[in-house]
Parts: C-alpha cells; sequence; structure tokens
C-alpha cells in the first residue's frame, strides 16, 4: 500500500514534531500519538492479511470494526470519531484533504458529532487512518458494542447559558471509556450525552447515559444523571438515577451504571440488548436500586476523580484571548438595518455568547436541495480557514449535522457572512424545516429499508422560499431510512420513518417528538405514505399548523395544546 498522504504543513510523521494549533482543545501527548501510530501499523497489517485472502471477511470484520470501517451497500465506510464534537482548524482542513485524496471530495458529518467517508477503498485505510493521526484523530470505538463517542453541547464554553463547560468532563470521560478492559464488549453499543446548560442541546434523555453538569448551592461542581434512554425500534426516554453526583464521584457512578448493564444487559437477542429494555424490564425503582448498590460496594478511593486531574484538562479549555468588543457593534448594528439578508441570517444562525460583543455562529449544512450533513473538501477546508480568521481556530460539529464557529465577534459577523456565501454555507435555516436531520438511508446503508437523503431534498425543495420558512417558524423534521433511527425521526417535530412494503418504499410520519428538555417520542399519526406522496403529506401537516396556531406559537407548542387529532383530519380527509 502507499504512504500516507498528508498536506506538507503539518507533522511529519516520523520526525514527531508537533502540530501547531491555538484552538481550545485537548492535545495529545507523545504516549497518545506514539499508540495511534502502533494502531495504525497493526491495523495495516490486518489490511493486508485481508487484502491477500489470509483472513476471511468474518474473521476480518471484528478488525475492522474496532478501527470504524464499516461494509456498506457499495463501498467501506470510514467513521471518524470527533469527540463531543470539538475540532481545531488544522484538524478539519485534514478532513477535508482526506475527502480530497481518499473519498469522493466529501465528507458526511453525523447525529454523533463525527465524519463519514462513504467510499473508502480498503488497500487506503490504513493510510486515512495514518493521516488523521498526524492530526490527533482516530477512528476507535466509532464500531462495536462498546462506549461510542461521548457527545455534547455544541456551544459548550461559549453559550450564555452554561453553568459549567461540558467539554471538560467530556474529555474526562473519553479517557475513561477509551480501550476500557471491562466495557470493550458490552452487551450493545453505549452511547453517552452530556450538557452544561439547564436548556438541553445534546438530547441527553435519549441517550444510554445522560447527563446535566450542575452546581449546587455552594458553587461545587455536580452531575444529574439519567440513564435507559434511547431510539431506534424500542424509543424510550430515560430515567433520573440521581439529582447530584458530586464531582469526585462521577467516574465512580458511571462505573457502577456501566457494571450493572454489562453483568445484566441481554446478549442472547441483539432488539433486547440496549440498557433501556434492561431498564425497562427491571422496573425504573428496581433498576436505581441496582445501580445504587452496585456503587455503594464500590471502593470511593480508587475510583474518585482527582480534582488536580479535572484542573489539568480543564486548562486545555481556557476561553481564548478575547479582544473587548461593544456589545452591540455601531457597523453591526448598521448592516443588521441595512441589510435583510444579513439580519435573517443573524436571527437564525447566531446563538448568545457569555462574552460580551460575540456570538456563535452556526454553519448550516443544509441548503436548499443539498445532502444534510455533507460538506465537500473545498468546504471544510474554507471553514478550516474562517475559524482561524474569525473563531480563534475552533469549530464545532453539531449533533444536528452543522457546524459551529464558537467565538465570533459581531463586528465581523458581516465579513463572516460574505464570506459563507459563495461556498453556500450561509443558509438562514437553522431551526426551519430545510434544516432536516436525515441519515443515509439506502443509498448507502444496508440496513436501511428506504431512502432518506432525496425525500430530504424534495422537502427542503418544497419548502425551498427561505420567507415562507421564516414564516413558519421552528419546525424541526428528521429522517431515517429504518427503524434503528439515526436520523432521530423519534424525537423529531415532524419525524419521518422508512418502511418497506412488499419491496415499495412508504413512509410513516410521526409528530410532537421532543429532545429538549422536555423530551418527548413522536405520535404515529396513522396509514405511511408512498414515496410519492410523503412530501405532499408534509406541506399538509405545515398548512394545517399555519392555520390553526394560536400568535407567536410555535409547532410544537400548538401540537401540545392540539394534539394528533386536526392534523391526521387533514392528511386522511377522504380515505
Amino acid at each position: 500500500m502507499s504512504s500516507a498522504v498528508t498536506p506538507l504543513d503539518l507533522r511529519d510523521v516520523n520526525s514527531g514534531a508537533a502540530v501547531v494549533d491555538h484552538a481550545g482543545i485537548y492535545r495529545y501527548d507523545e504516549f497518545d500519538r506514539q499508540f495511534l501510530h502502533q494502531r495504525v501499523a497493526e491495523f495495516r497489517q490486518q489490511a493486508e492479511r485481508r487484502l491477500a485472502g489470509e483472513l476471511t471477511e468474518e474473521e476480518f470484520r471484528p478488525l475492522r470494526l474496532m478501527n470504524g470501517l464499516y461494509l456498506q451497500l457499495h463501498a467501506y465506510m470510514l467513521r471518524v470519531a470527533i469527540p463531543y464534537g470539538v475540532l481545531s482548524a488544522t484538524q478539519l482542513r485534514q478532513l477535508g484533504h482526506i475527502a480530497r485524496v481518499f473519498d469522493r471530495g466529501y465528507g458526511h458529518f453525523t447525529t454523533r458529532q463525527n465524519i463519514q467517508y462513504n467510499w473508502t477503498k480498503l488497500e487506503e485505510a490504513a493510510d486515512i487512518l495514518e493521516a488523521l493521526a498526524v492530526v490527533d484523530m482516530h477512528a476507535i470505538q466509532t464500531s462495536g458494542n462498546c462506549i461510542r463517542n461521548v457527545t455534547t453541547d455544541e456551544f459548550a464554553g461559549a453559550a450564555a447559558d452554561e453553568i459549567v463547560d461540558p467539554r471538560v468532563y467530556g474529555e474526562i470521560l473519553r479517557q475513561w471509556s477509551t480501550l476500557h478492559p471491562e466495557f470493550s464488549f458490552l452487551p450493545r453499543k453505549f452511547k453517552i450525552a452530556i450538557t452544561g446548560s439547564p436548556n438541553d442541546r445534546a438530547a441527553i434523555k435519549v441517550h444510554d447515559i445522560g447527563i446535566v453538569a450542575k452546581r449546587d448551592e455552594a458553587g461545587e461542581v455536580g452531575f444529574e444523571v439519567w440513564a435507559g434512554g434511547g431510539l431506534g425500534r424500542t424509543p424510550i426516554i430515560a430515567i433520573k438515577l440521581r439529582d447530584f453526583i458530586p464531582e469526585s464521584e462521577f467516574l465512580g457512578y458511571m462505573e457502577a451504571i456501566l457494571r450493572v448493564y454489562n453483568a445484566l444487559g441481554r446478549r442472547d437477542n441483539i432488539y433486547r440488548a440496549r440498557i433501556k429494555i434492561l431498564a425497562q424490564e427491571t422496573g425504573t425503582d428496581r433498576f436505581i436500586g441496582l445501580v445504587e448498590r452496585e456503587y455503594a460496594r464500590m471502593s470511593r478511593q480508587a475510583y474518585r476523580l482527582d480534582p488536580g486531574i479535572v484542573a489539568a484538562i480543564a486548562a486545555h479549555f481556557a476561553p481564548p484571548p478575547f479582544a473587548d468588543s461593544p456589545d452591540e457593534p455601531a457597523e453591526f448594528a448598521h448592516h443588521l438595518a441595512e441589510n435583510t439578508a444579513f439580519a435573517k441570517w443573524v436571527g437564525a444562525n447566531t446563538h448568545a455568547h457569555k462574552q460580551p460583543g460575540h456570538v456563535s455562529v452556526v454553519i448550516s449544512l443544509k441548503p436548499i436541495g443539498g445532502i444534510p450533513g455533507d460538506a465537500s473538501a473545498a468546504q471544510m477546508e474554507a471553514v478550516a480557514d474562517l475559524a482561524e480568521r474569525f473563531s480563534f481556530s475552533e469549530i464545532r460539529v453539531t449533533h444536528v449535522q452543522n457546524l459551529v464557529l464558537p467565538h465570533v465577534r459581531k463586528d465581523q459577523l458581516f465579513t463572516l457572512w460574505q464570506a459563507l456565501g459563495p461556498i453556500d454555507l450561509a443558509t438562514p435555516n437553522i431551526g426551519m424545516i430545510s434544516d432536516i436531520i436525515a441519515c443515509p438511508g439506502l443509498d448507502y446503508c444496508a440496513l436501511a429499508n428506504a431512502r432518506a437523503i432525496p425525500v430530504a431534498q424534495r422537502i427542503s425543495e418544497r419548502f425551498a422560499d427561505l420567507e415562507r420558512q421564516h414564516e413558519i417558524g421552528e419546525i424541526f423534521l428528521n429522517i431515517s431510512g429504518c427503524i434503528n433511527a439515526c436520523g432521530h425521526h423519534h424525537v423529531g417535530h415532524i419525524g419521518i420513518l422508512g418502511v418497506d412494503k412488499k419491496g415499495e418504499e412508504f413512509y410513516q410520519i410521526t409528530l410532537g417528538g421532543s429532545a429538549t428538555s422536555e423530551a418527548a417520542i413522536g405520535q404515529i399519526v396513522g396509514p405511511s405514505f408512498s414515496y410519492d406522496d410523503v412530501v405532499d403529506a408534509v406541506e399538509t401537516i405545515v398548512t394545517t399548523y399555519v392555520q390553526i396556531r394560536s400568535a407567536g406559537e410555535r409547532f410544537i407548542d400548538t401540537f401540545k395544546r392540539v394534539g394528533l387529532a386536526p392534523f391526521k383530519e387533514a392528511l386522511y380527509a377522504g380515505h
């Protein structure tokens, strides 16, 4: 196989010289880097044995999955870990480079804040992993029955409503869970989400473990812990285990939950193997009791989270060197008043920042008619450049498949907006009906029953008028191509699930789902719709909402007030 192709300005693999990047991200040390390169060398040998016919596909499968390599409908797919959704400009630029050299010129950002390459060649997979290792990235634990990539709030460290920076504890969870000897072969995959805000932007209640970092009355950090949530064929909202676990006991309590699951989770039935099933079959009170008893018998000292470790990791996430800036710069106010298009983009695509004069900017990866979550190599490289210019070299990946520049000065917003337009990244649709979550569906995935991408594109095109989108207001529309729910359809305000009916694609619609602090599973409206009719069905739902909403009422609020009945009547009138 060829040696890895990497940009010339990055660290030479053999020299060990450090990558220079000023982003507020966790930096690997030489031990970490040596481990990654050893892991790449091991996988290179495994892939060579598979290509030579020395390993069967069945023998190779667990080896490739440990390195994030899936075999899908048309090609191998490589899923790359982006811990808690945080990237440096150098890393994003390398991801763009990989897309250009090893894939078909793009990557797909996922609901776990990762990126996938859908056209990976087995003979080049190790080269990609080596190119990733150069920038302290990998694909470990992006597959298999282990603890997957920990996700968090895309505005972590920046949000005005944040109480505790969850990135610090996301990194602690990453280090604790990576290659954990007890939890590398769990009954099923295991997903953790953490937020540090009372306004949940990480969908914690539909995770195996969901965590809210908070402070007690004395200002001490602790955690509200939920467990047993999840989507898939059995969607379940998590149950609360504890209102407050002190910081020092954080990892011990996580360990106790995983121990209970590892010991009692079903291994005889893949469809009943998740912790949500264990919690439901055990019963809420008994499940909580099992966790508490396991935790009580563990050594507090052995699992104590040392404050020094927390402080050392927190130092990696210190605030960037903000310059003083007025909260409402005159130039910014002028552009808002004079440019309607800019004002709409600011209103939809920015988020309040804790630092005066700054905002976080959401870069939409959902252009009208585009593929949700896809970004071209050129776009990734351009965003990396913009991050260096405007956001201290930091980028975030959201769990709704967009990108974020977390620290942008308001007086630079107009210039940034002008730069995003020519690269098709300035669509002002965040939280609108075209800001769709969609899995790859039957276009790529061997598990899918129906296409998701073309449905998302057709809905986006139907509602292409951005003026109309803003008039409609906030609607979260999610699409999955199968019951595994990679598109989070259960928690969409409008959820669409692809199903197979005698070889034809049909789509079941749910309404009223939510992934926020008031998490809810959507309710099935009625019989499914054909591929040809599903977009018209969405149109009917939206039209009905606009007709019956009260002044200023969001779709989810209208649904809570009126329920399914008016939507069902409109959808099936005459049937």
